[in-house]
């Protein structure tokens, strides 16, 4: 049987084959300017309060980016990621790749509570992180490019499908390579979305055992510069604070190609950002010509976040009130309550 778009073209695991290609029904048209009627301000209003988000923290557009692979990945781009726990579902924000990691939520409320107040009921929190992703690169000197919309948020989470889906920060490229065929993207794909890093930071819990245990060997991993291995010492010393955050790339506020240049210089923060350049002669390749030429980067990270984005959870959704929350729940905010608020605080 034909495998419709949007579903998977390749096995990944068995739990997304279960909950994607299962009963499928006939996923979305997803189209640019979708809401030209229906909220014309629509990505003006999320591209001004990223803006805003930026200017109070700098670091927040990246970890909004980020927001869409977590997404995406697991059941589609359908905005279950936004949801958070109730006491009959555990919410993927608790999944190990997630917990703790994952993090400017309150950005994703702020721009959905505008929205409501423009056009309410209109516009889908899962197409509101395809937006504010696409601007987190715009704001932050990096490309434009037109996004396509019209997807439904979903009504459930899955903790169990994100801890079986995504990477660890330890994953190697082969481990990487399976996971985006899983979800036909490509080699090339993979390596330029993972120029995602180019902005943003992560935190030293990510890095100790490449600093002091690399494959449990006591010692660090051979693949690193010895200049930046001693900074990473300094930043993230044995026995220290695990939540100590650092720079992605040398330049982690700007979208730019510095990341690539990184990698080939043995500096990538991540195990799973270095691995693309010393141990994957398919990654390497792709990993070097991007380090050489940006204009090629920007356009194979466009291409691939267009392909991302085209993951679709099938399964009938709605338009989520609160990007929190399915709007048939019992765990509903209660009256006076912020859109940014935990539902740990729900009733």
């Amino acid at each position: 049987m034909a495998v419709p778009r949007g579903c998977l073209g390749l096995p990944l695991v068995a739990v997304l084959l279960a909950s994607l290609c299962r009963g499928q029904a006939a996923v979305r048209e997803l189209k640019v300017g979708y809401y030209a009627e229906t909220c014309p301000e629509a990505e003006d209003i999320v591209r001004e309060t990223m803006a805003r988000a930026r200017a109070r923290e700098a670091r927040s557009v990246a970890s909004v980016m980020r927001l869409q692979f977590h997404d995406c990945f697991v059941n589609g781009c359908d905005g279950s990621v936004l949801m958070d726990a109730t006491p009959t579902m555990p919410g993927e924000k608790d999944a190990l790749s997630n917990i703790n990691s994952l993090r400017s939520f309150e950005v994703v409320d702020e721009i959905k509570d505008a929205l409501e107040e423009r056009c309410p009921g209109v516009v889908s929190c899962a197409d509101i992180v395809i937006i504010a992703a696409r601007d987190a690169v715009v704001l932050t000197g990096g490309p434009n490019w037109e996004v396509r919309l019209g997807r439904e948020d979903s009504m459930t989470a899955s903790q169990e499908d994100a801890d079986n889906i995504m990477p660890s920060p330890r994953a190697n490229a082969s481990a990487l390579i399976r996971l985006f065929a899983g979800l036909n993207l490509s080699v090339t794909d993979l390596v330029a979305l993972s120029g995602s890093h180019s902005i943003g930071e992560a935190r030293c819990f990510s890095i100790v055992f490449r600093l002091y245990n690399q494959s449990g060997s006591g010692r660090p991993d051979p693949h690193m510069d010895t200049a930046y291995r001693r900074s990473l010492d300094a930043l993230c010393p044995k026995g220290g604070d695990e939540e100590v955050t650092g720079g992605l790339d040398a330049t982690p506020r700007i979208f730019d190609n510095q990341y690539f240049e990184d990698l080939v210089a043995l500096r990538g923060f991540l195990n799973s950002d270095q691995t693309l350049f010393s141990d994957n002669t398919r990654t390497r390749r792709v990993v070097e010509r991007l380090s050489k030429d940006q204009d090629a980067f920007f356009r194979a990270f466009i291409e691939g976040m267009i392909k991302m984005g085209e993951l679709q959870n099938p399964r009938k959704g709605e338009i989520r009130r609160n990007c929190r929350v399915a709007n048939n729940s019992p765990w509903q905010p209660r009256t006076g309550m912020a859109s940014g608020q935990s539902t740990s605080e729900l009733r």
